[in-house]
């Protein structure tokens, strides 16, 4: 592989990373916060009704999980790619 494919096969693997991460960061934040509340209100966490915990909370340890995600798989691209730092 060629350093311009190998740098085009790195971009084309941190975009679909990056699209994967954003939706479930969506589905979380917008679906269930959002549009799936009423519906998600029926059962409760903490004693708050789970529609209004992922529009309050959930999506906010989600987007912090994910950071943490991204990172680690990051780290693990940059290795197979041979760009990691030393």
């Amino acid at each position: 592989m060629t350093q311009e494919e190998s740098r085009a096969a790195y971009w084309r693997a941190n975009l679909r990373l990056l699209a994967i991460l954003l939706t479930i960061w969506f589905v979380v934040s917008f679906g269930f916060g959002i549009l799936l509340s009423q519906q998600l209100n029926a059962f409760s966490l903490g004693g708050y009704p789970l529609g209004f915990w992922f529009a309050q909370q959930g999506s906010i340890y989600t987007f912090i999980i994910l950071i943490f995600f991204y990172a680690w798989r990051m780290n693990v691209l940059d290795r197979k790619f041979d760009v990691h730092e030393e």
